[in-house]
């Protein structure tokens, strides 16, 4: 069934949403699903931005036949080369012989690997600032690399004031009757996923997000259209932008304690559920507990990104890290955690290292303060321990 909906003068939504996929990227759940967005320009000339993942194709394809209504499609602009986004270049591309491309000298690159069939096609290819004009619509391109692709360009229409911003400002989440963010409670409904989006797929590249944000300012913008997740508009933008200002500079959005543990026979998590009701009573913040052998690694990232300090419990294992929070701390380093206070708790019943080696990982992490406060439990937290669970908890509330 056609669902086309109009996000401003001659600017329409032509995407959907996958209710189906489990993994994104085949790794990240999405237990909300995801959308895929697509928009078409009807101005004297027809332009479309990006096509859609090959999940929803034919709801795409009939979205895009029907609101061309039998025109021809002038331009393709292609923002963002993952193929989430570019599947459907070669189909369009077959339905529109009389369509020309619209990306960068690195897109080109890129689209050759994946459809050498347009090799021929025509083209124009964008610099920074440059611009396409549709008639009453001007488009400039702003290139936005390593957000987080290569060749990740936006496009900012001076009419409307709409900026078609790729993967940024995206979220995981299916979209629900509306394409539109202030529709929904989306601190409720969306803002831990755009979070888990941001900080997963994003977030190692806060240095080119905060390039971007820092050309975005000086632009008037309406709208945000996205590739995943809602579109933004009015007075509503500025309080996305101030997340990803937060989020590209590793700034902790509130002063909750999140509190990670991993634990084989269940000691281990009462050491740690015992420590974070101590913890919350004595400091008055809000903590959150997680196992990391049930809780995605995705979306304990995503709580890392929101707070500023976190406390790891996790067992010696093989005279190792417990696996689940090596792993863990592999993400960690991967997506370049920055500006935290992390405090390490140890468990083993006669060989403990685990903290030291979460130490020497953690280390190599740029301004995270590794509090010199380490709880080491042998096997079982007794009643003797309670001294230094208190000392464990003082600890890191003054941290």
């Amino acid at each position: 069934m056609i669902n086309i909906q109009e996000v401003t003068k001659d600017i329409y939504w032509i995407g959907g949403s996958d209710r189906r996929l489990a993994l994104f990227e085949n790794l990240f759940p999405l237990p909300k699903g995801v959308s895929y967005n697509s928009y078409i320009v009807l101005d004297e000339k027809t332009v479309v931005f990006d096509t859609a993942d090959i999940s929803i194709s034919d709801q795409y394809l009939e979205n895009l036949k029907t609101a061309l209504n039998g025109r021809p499609l002038d331009y393709l602009v292609v923002l963002h080369m993952e193929p989430d986004h570019c599947s459907q270049i070669a189909t369009v591309a077959a339905m529109h012989p009389e369509l020309t491309l619209v990306g960068n000298v690195k897109t080109f690159q890129m689209m050759k690997n994946y459809f050498p069939e347009t090799a021929d096609m025509k083209k124009i290819v964008v610099k920074e600032g440059e611009t396409l004009s549709t008639g009453a619509h001007t488009f400039a391109f702003v290139m936005a690399p390593m957000v987080h692709w290569p060749e990740a360009m936006f496009a900012y229409d001076t009419a409307t004031g709409a900026l078609f911003s790729a993967d940024a400002f995206g979220t995981f989440g299916a979209l629900e009757s509306s394409i539109f963010a202030d529709d929904y409670d989306f601190e409720k409904d969306y803002l831990d996923d755009a979070r888990r989006y941001y900080a997963n797929i994003v977030g190692k590249y806060g240095a080119q997000v905060q390039a971007v944000l820092k050309k975005a300012a000086k632009i008037d913008i309406k709208f945000i259209c996205p590739l995943h997740g809602p579109v933004w508009r009015g007075e509503h933008i500025a309080w996305f932008i101030d997340k990803y200002q937060k989020w590209s500079k590793y700034e902790p959005e509130d002063d909750g304690i999140v509190v990670i543990y991993g634990s084989l026979y269940g000691h281990t998590a009462s050491a740690a559920e015992a420590f974070a009701a101590k913890l919350r009573a004595k400091s008055g913040k809000d903590v959150k507990v997680y196992d990391i052998s049930k809780t995605h690694s995705s979306n304990i990232i995503g709580e890392i990104w929101r707070v500023g300090k976190i406390v790891i419990f996790s067992p010696t294992y093989n005279n190792g890290i417990y696996l689940p929070v090596a792993n863990l701390l592999h993400d960690m380093e991967c997506l370049t955690v920055q500006n935290k206070v992390i405090a390490l708790a140890q468990n083993g019943t006669w060989a403990p290292v685990s903290a030291k080696l979460m130490n020497e990982k953690l280390s190599t992490l740029k301004n995270v303060k590794i509090v010199d406060n380490v709880l080491t439990i042998k096997s079982v937290l007794h009643a003797s321990d309670e001294e230094a669970l208190d000392v464990f908890v003082e600890a890191v509330t003054e941290a």
